[in-house]
C-alpha cells in the first residue's frame, strides 16, 4: 500500500518574475520579492524577525514532471537524474531555497534572493542555521550554480 501525502499552502510568492521561461538565475541574488502568509498562518510568523535567512519550501505549480533524466539549465552538456539536479520537473514538484529576510509586516515577509515566480504556493518556512550550513558539501559534475 502506497502512502498518501496531502499538503496545504501556507501562503503565495509575490515575484518579480511572471513566468517559469524567464531566465532568472543571473537575477536571483538581488531579486527582492514577498512571501505573503495567510492570516490563519500568521502567529506562526512569530520570532522569525530574529532570523537573517530562511528556508522556503514551495510547490512548483508550473513544472511539468517528463522524465527522470533532465539537461540541467547551467550544463546541458549531458542527460543527469532528476534527483542529481536542481530541475522543476520533478516527480513531486517541490522546491526549496534559501532567502535573506529583508522585513516582516505582519503577514507578509520582504525577502531577498527569490528565484520563484510570481503565484506559487508556499508550503513552509523554516529558520537557516548553522546547522545547515555544510563547508564539505559538493556535487562534482556541478559547479558554484
Amino acid at each position: 500500500m502506497k502512502n498518501h501525502v496531502t499538503v496545504k499552502p501556507i501562503g503565495v510568492i509575490h515575484s518579480p518574475f511572471k513566468s517559469k521561461d524567464e531566465d532568472i538565475h543571473p537575477q536571483v541574488n538581488e531579486s527582492v520579492g514577498e512571501i505573503e502568509i495567510y492570516r490563519e498562518y500568521a502567529e506562526g510568523l512569530s520570532d522569525i524577525e530574529g532570523c537573517s535567512h530562511i528556508i522556503v519550501i514551495f510547490w512548483l505549480h508550473k513544472s511539468k514532471f517528463t522524465a527522470l533524466k533532465v539537461r540541467p539549465y547551467h550544463h546541458p552538456e549531458k542527460l543527469r537524474g532528476v534527483f542529481a539536479t536542481r530541475s522543476p520537473n520533478r516527480p513531486n514538484p517541490l522546491g526549496m531555497t534559501v532567502v535573506e529576510l529583508v522585513k516582516r509586516q505582519k503577514n507578509v515577509l520582504t525577502v531577498r534572493g527569490i528565484d520563484m515566480i510570481d503565484g506559487t504556493p508556499v508550503l513552509d518556512i523554516k529558520p537557516y542555521t548553522t546547522r545547515e550550513k555544510k563547508d564539505s558539501a559538493r556535487c562534482t559534475w556541478m559547479s558554484d550554480t
